[in-house]
């Protein structure tokens, strides 16, 4: 009998199970490298909302994104968003560890649970994975992250991140948000409209851009006054400001 026969199972079984999980390992990074260069044809989270509306037969539901390159949207919309939702995102490797400190100590002392991803997490999320809050989703989120955060750089993230977020029911990404709401191409947009895109973020389906409520109006004005405090777009494009120490 041939010597691999003899091995025990268990050794079998365990050589079978790191073949499997370099193949993943493999063909996962190859995945996100190739979508360093390849805008993304569309991502995890549309598909599972084009999926529910079948499935609950939203017949009026109407999917809209499409592909704007970075030179083509206007500065102040990734500054906005960088503004309104990880002001560190220069600076840290995917993960703002302070910010989940805090989320951490909240939730300790009984108070509302606070978000910590960075957009770099949101962006893994966005394009890879499903909603929801199990231990697996999130472990396969710190992992993409990672891999995004080797493999592409900060305006890759940014330039995936405005193209794929939800910015409201069936729109995802800035270029079909600035048509939608705006009537302008993304080039068009200035730091107030940019402002309030970022401000929807939260819930982009109950929120508006278009029809602010007092809410993201108020939370709009906050965003713009963290965008000058940033320093403008120059945060953004390479020439950052000293580290926010907030």
């Amino acid at each position: 009998m041939r010597s691999e026969f003899r091995r025990p199972l268990l050794i079998r079984l365990l050589r079978s199970l790191a073949i499997l999980v370099l193949a993943w390992l493999a063909l996962t990074w190859l995945v996100v490298l190739l979508l360093r260069f390849v805008p993304p044809w569309t991502s995890a989270m549309m598909m599972e909302r084009q999926l529910g509306a079948w499935i609950h037969g939203e017949k009026d539901f109407q999917l809209r994104q499409h592909w704007v390159p970075w030179k083509q949207v206007s500065p102040w919309v990734p500054l906005a968003m960088v503004a309104g939702e990880d002001q560190k995102f220069p600076y840290h490797h995917g993960f703002d560890f302070d910010s989940i400190q805090d989320a951490m100590d909240a939730a300790d002392d009984g108070r509302r649970l606070r978000g910590a991803s960075t957009i770099s997490q949101q962006t893994a999320k966005n394009l890879f994975l499903w909603n929801g809050r199990s231990f697996v989703r999130k472990g396969l989120e710190a992992y993409f992250t990672v891999l995004i955060e080797l493999t592409w750089p900060k305006q890759r993230i940014l330039e995936v991140y405005v193209n794929i977020a939800e910015l409201g029911n069936g729109i995802y990404g800035v270029g079909a948000a600035s048509e939608a709401y705006f009537h302008a191409s993304p080039a068009q947009l200035g730091p107030a409209q940019a402002a309030r895109l970022a401000a929807v973020l939260p819930n982009p389906i109950r929120l508006h851009a278009d029809r602010p409520s007092v809410y993201v109006q108020g939370r709009a004005n906050w965003i713009q006054q963290q965008m000058n405090h940033l320093g403008g777009p120059a945060y953004i494009e390479g020439r950052a400001a000293p580290r926010p120490g907030h």
